[in-house]
């Protein structure tokens, strides 16, 4: 058990609760037992953000409070149809009696389980665990689906290893050029910002590609605004300008790639006139942006959601890494390609077993050398692990279908999934939920059982931020009385269903066996411990166990002598432009694109608790530009209708001419009649499984009077 923290309580070192940058801070605790609270303290050695945080981060404690969190069990009392307080035991039997029940009339994988990118390491190990061992079942997915699983997906095919970054991101200040691709840095990770300033200051280049121009954009040497969803032509008509202009690095291509001839080819093929009239981005600005990118003598692209998020990411993202290889910008001090991951343990999320077709350490779930490994370190028959289950919203989609019963942990789909009227409809037709989360989230407002679990400064774990960096947060505090641990439920919920054994809920014991079962993985921790990581500020994977040579170091950087494919040369694939999924036409004539806003984060369950935050966000709004505003009789501040095939929107408008013309943007932080997400096109891309969220078609219409004053009275 946590032991309580004293009044005079030294600062503790610990890490943010948000964004993949997982920026340093120190907590102090002030006050005692229940009134105890925290004070946020600037950590200025941690190299990732030196001290600095935005306001989420700076605001973080505020989602301690009692009036703010849960506080205690909740099950749906089947007279009233209410949520009503219950103790431990009987939320966890009723739990553990709804996973079974389904499970045994419909079969095991009638039981789904849904993780989050917002675990720590600890816990999606022990959840992905959970699932195959103590519920058998292959359905398990999580929402870093809906994040960078496209990036990893390339990432994989061309280099053999899926790390955000392999590189610091300090080396983002030291390199010649960047092609920011689709991120708002300025807005959804404040910190990091000030790498893009240090490269302009070092004398590089900025070349920012998002169809809007925001705070980053307006950063930026070069801002190409493509329409949405055209970023894989504008990748391959920037490599045909490469080739035709010479600049390609022949000797790079000789030594370390293989494929590039197909690549070339498929490239050649998107002349800069034809990507002009896909993309709306005129030839000499395509010009320029080979210009600044190859006459530097390093140069990096860094994508984020915007090329990510499409039913044709793998191959956007594999675009922009030909780009790369083609000019020897990759496997070399302060040159290559790297993601910028969004959520707060994206990266370690997707290595430890809750993504539906992996095992811990990146092992594959279908690899029979990685099921033996396991399986000896779980002590379990390797015959006995289920096989590779759906993707995130294919089983979001199977909802009360297929899958009867669900545990969700950290997150929060009514308002985040693509679709998202139709995922909750899909929630409401289950036979039985259960969600554990720190608040009455939308998702968690339909459930039969709410767990109510730790907050980050609550409990010790350990995340992987954006560069592979495994870093420790640490407990400042102890939890309220009716609050337990994510560890602590997964590990009475795998009692109650018969395995007393294998579950610890001590993070540092989960750890180390995490360790173990990640040797000798792409992915390998078997080198770092707690220890390590706060003498270090984090260690960089893979590090693996050297016993007679001493400490691994770590890999801050990856590929420098080869790349992680059998026969260490990095794979070019072959790429062509394809439309969207689903393109405007007469009904829906213009192009909806979705994202982030500075002041709230991913779904909102959260941030939208903190009233600092709240008042400088207070809701959803639509941005269009004024033309399209005057063709519409569309005036600032005035409700508006966003229609698309699956559903419609209502938000205030916001005229700006930071936008393209043919294009609405919505952020999707809301629930009710703003969300975004009721909007989106959940089209998968055909390797990732990454939904479409943005882009698709939609049509925008004022909002009359008279709905007007329905909506408000």
């Amino acid at each position: 058990m946590n032991a309580p923290v004293a009044p005079d309580a030294p600062t503790v070192d610990t890490h943010c609760p948000y964004c993949a940058l997982q920026c340093g801070m120190g907590l102090r605790p002030t006050g005692v037992a229940a009134a105890s609270r925290l004070e946020i303290v600037e950590r200025t050695g941690f190299p990732v953000n030196r001290g600095a945080l935005c306001g989420k981060g700076r605001t973080a404690p505020e989602l301690l409070a009692p009036g703010v969190r849960l506080t205690g069990p909740l099950v749906r009392d089947a007279a009233t149809g209410e949520l009503v307080p219950a103790t431990w035991d009987a939320a966890l039997d009723r739990v553990a009696d709804g996973l079974r029940s389904a499970g045994a009339e419909h079969g095991r994988d009638a039981v789904g389980v849904f993780g989050g990118g917002g675990l720590t390491n600890e816990k999606a190990y022990a959840l992905g665990k959970f699932a195959r061992v103590a519920l058998g079942t292959s359905q398990i997915d999580y929402n870093g689906r809906f994040c960078m699983s496209s990036a990893a997906a390339a990432h994989g095919r061309a280099f053999g290893l899926d790390r955000g970054l392999p590189f610091p991101l300090a080396d983002v200040a030291k390199t010649g050029c960047v092609i920011l691709v689709g991120s708002n840095l300025a807005e959804t990770m404040p910190p990091a910002l000030r790498y893009l300033t240090e490269l302009k200051e070092n004398g590089g280049r900025l070349i920012v590609v998002d169809p809007r121009r925001t705070r980053t954009a307006e950063q930026a040497d070069l801002h190409l605004a493509p329409r949405p969803g055209t970023d894989l032509a504008l990748a391959l008509g920037l490599l045909h300008l490469v080739v035709a202009e010479g600049r390609t690095d022949e000797e790079f291509i000789a030594e370390r790639t293989s494929g590039w001839e197909e690549a070339r080819a498929a490239a050649m093929a998107h002349w800069p006139e034809m990507v002009e009239r896909i993309t709306g981005i005129a030839v000499p600005q395509l010009r320029e942006a080979v210009r600044l990118f190859c006459d530097a003598d390093s140069s990096m692209v860094l994508t984020a959601r915007g090329p990510e998020q499409q039913a044709k990411g793998t191959d956007t993202v594999g675009a922009w890494i030909n780009l790369c290889l083609a000019t020897g910008r990759a496997g070399r001090e302060r040159s290559g390609y790297g993601c910028l991951t969004g959520q707060g343990n994206g990266q370690g999320g997707r290595e430890h077993g809750q993504k539906a077709d992996q095992l811990p350490g990146y092992r594959k779930l279908d690899d029979p050398a990685a099921r033996r490994h396991v399986a000896e370190v779980w002590d379990v028959d390797p015959d006995s692990l289920p096989g590779p289950g759906r993707s995130a919203y294919e089983l979001l989609d199977a909802l009360g279908g297929d899958i009867r019963a669900l545990l969700l942990m950290g997150s929060n789909p009514v308002v985040s999934a693509p679709r998202a009227a139709h995922i909750e409809e899909r929630i409401r037709s289950l036979d039985f939920l259960a969600v554990a989360d720190v608040v009455l989230s939308e998702t968690a407002a339909l459930a039969d059982v709410v767990l109510p679990v730790a907050q980050w400064a609550e409990e010790t774990g350990t995340t992987t931020n954006l560069e592979g960096r495994v870093l420790l947060r640490r407990r400042a505090l102890d939890p309220p009385p009716g609050v337990r641990t994510d560890l602590e439920v997964i590990g009475g919920l795998a009692a109650r269903l018969g395995r007393e054994k294998g579950f610890p809920t001590d993070p540092e014991e989960v750890f180390d066996e995490l360790r173990r079962a990640s040797a000798g993985g792409p992915a390998d921790y078997s080198g770092i411990t707690y220890r390590r990581i706060a003498a270090e500020d984090g260690v960089f994977w893979p590090c693996p166990v050297r016993p007679e040579e001493g400490d691994h170091p770590g890999t801050p950087r990856l590929f420098l002598d080869r790349f992680a494919t059998p026969d260490g040369r990095a794979r070019f694939v072959p790429v062509t432009h394809r439309p969207a999924a689903e393109e405007p036409d007469d009904a829906y004539p213009v192009v909806l694109t979705t994202g982030r806003v500075l002041a709230q984060y991913q779904s909102g369950a959260q941030t939208r608790r903190v009233a600092e935050l709240n008042a400088a966000e207070p809701g959803p709004f639509v941005q269009l530009h004024p033309r399209l505003a005057e063709r519409l009789g569309i005036a600032d501040g005035e409700p508006v209708a966003v229609v698309s095939r699956r559903g419609r929107a209502v938000a205030p408008a916001r005229v700006s001419g930071a936008i393209r013309p043919d294009t609405v943007f919505m952020p999707f932080h809301w629930p009710g009649p703003g969300r975004a997400n009721t909007l989106t096109n959940p089209a998968l891309d055909p390797t990732s499984r990454m939904p479409e969220f943005k882009v698709c078609a939609v049509r925008v219409e004022r909002v009359e009077r008279a709905e007007r004053a329905e909506r408000a009275g």
